[in-house]
């Protein structure tokens, strides 16, 4: 159904949005909503970015951005031009036009959904929610999420969706660290509770990025997110499984994978890892098969693939253990270097970072851990206390093991194959080279 166009509230709404007139605000100042704030702020938009903690606040305030994908040279001009700024005081919302949420949603350790940061968010939203006002959900949740959670709660105010204000949910897409796709030029999938609400969010994206990509519902638009990354965890599940299995039949599965890769269709390159890191893909699949069982479905495919991929931290030390035992060692005592411990190469970030695990499941056999990573200065939470330490001939020398946990592009791995007395090389970084002394996944 076309949204009414003699609808007052959609109509106003609109024109301001396309206009740039409209006042902007964004709950949540981290890897999404900082980038989103930044894009809405240069294409000519008053934005507001909430957040709780008082540290980001006063760094945007200041011009400094902690995002690494943001540059304060980007940010500090829009901030010092009031085009951007950052407020712990939500009741700054009743100014506002519009309000995109990007708040966590991690996973409870019984692997459901925790959506409370979502749920705070929408109780400071409804509060100061008035007519002629867009709300959108960019976190990525489960199916439903929009309509069945955050709906009732913002036509508890009285006000009726698709006339009154309009809600939609458009799943974040970012890769932190990508070089070539950012927020702006990353098509922008978006799907509202009303054709209405659609039309008014993708009218706010249009004003501001490359392309959009409107879709039929909020549902639509919710599982979108999970698919994509669903594609990436049973896909990673299976190279996973086929580095297990090569591994125990003495074959190089990254030679396989670069052959393989040749055929011009039909098949695309995935690669094994330590594990799976960053805030998506290691949880946004639970999302589904949590949703998956509210209704009677078993997500097997999906249930399986987690698995492997939650084994790999595991199958990692095991490699450890066995590369120490051949030169008579065990690993408590033994002296392991881990070279990056962010979850993947060029970036800052440790959520959900293999090496997190990989350093616990260590700790816990007693081996006496150090770890460089050029991006990662210090480690700190779930027990680990530790400081990135310089990569030299003597780092190496002096350690019992190097253990290539994220392949950063900066690393001298010359220097370590020359240098490291043991090697386990969990990203094929030393790919052509061979020795007796390197271990591979």
């Amino acid at each position: 159904m076309s949204p009414d166009p003699q609808g007052e509230f959609f109509n106003l709404l609109t024109r301001k949005l396309k206009e740039r007139t409209a006042h902007l605000g964004v709950v949540g100042l981290g890897y999404v909503g900082l980038p989103l704030a930044t894009e809405f702020a240069e294409a000519g938009f008053q934005v507001i970015g909430f957040d709780l903690n008082p540290e980001v606040v006063d760094t945007v305030n200041s011009g400094n951005s902690h995002v690494s994908d943001i540059p304060s040279d980007r940010l500090r001009p829009l901030v010092e031009a009031g085009k951007i700024k950052a407020s712990a005081d939500f009741s700054e919302i009743q100014k506002l036009d519009s309000v995109n949420i990007c708040v966590p949603t991690p996973l409870r350790k019984t692997r459901d959904p925790d959506v409370s940061y979502i749920v705070s968010a929408v109780e400071e939203i409804a509060k100061y929610l008035h007519k002629d006002m867009l709300v959108i959900l960019e976190s990525t949740t489960y199916p439903g999420t929009t309509e069945e959670l955050i709906l009732p709660m913002l036509e508890a105010t009285g006000l009726e969706v698709g006339k009154d204000f309009f809600l939609a949910f458009s799943p974040e897409r970012v890769d932190p660290g990508n070089p070539n796709f950012s927020t702006r030029n990353i098509p922008k999938v978006v799907g509202g509770v009303t054709a209405a609400c659609t039309e008014t969010a993708a009218t706010l994206y249009r004003s501001t990025l490359e392309a959009v990509v409107p879709v039929s519902s909020s549902r639509v638009a919710e599982m979108v997110k999970l698919l994509e990354n669903t594609f990436r965890s049973v896909n990673i599940g299976l190279v996973n499984e086929m580095a297990l299995m090569c591994d125990s039949m003495g074959i190089n599965v990254w030679e396989v994978i670069d052959a393989a890769a040749t055929k011009p269709f039909g098949f695309m390159p995935f690669y094994p890892g330590p594990g799976l890191g960053g805030h998506c893909i290691p949880i946004d699949p639970f999302y589904l098969s949590w949703k998956a069982r509210q209704v009677g479905f078993e997500a097997r495919f999906i249930e399986l693939a987690g698995m492997v991929n939650s084994y790999m931290p595991q199958y990692v030390v095991e490699k450890v253990v066995k590369a120490l035992n051949r030169e008579g060692k065990a690993v408590k005592g033994s002296r392991v270097l881990l070279l990056g411990v962010a979850y993947k190469a060029e970036s800052k970030d440790v959520r959900e970072a293999p090496a997190i695990d990989i350093l616990n499941r260590l700790t816990d056999l007693e081996g006496v851990l150090s770890y460089h990573d050029p991006f990662v200065p210090s480690l700190e939470g779930e027990g680990i206390h530790l400081d990135s330490v310089e990569l030299d001939a003597k780092a190496l020398e002096d350690s019992d093991l190097t253990l290539i946990v994220t392949a950063h592009a900066g690393i001298d791995y010359g220097l370590v194959v020359e240098h490291a007395p043991v090697i386990v090389d969990t990203r094929n970084a030393l790919k052509g080279r061979s020795a007796s002394h390197i271990w591979r996944l």
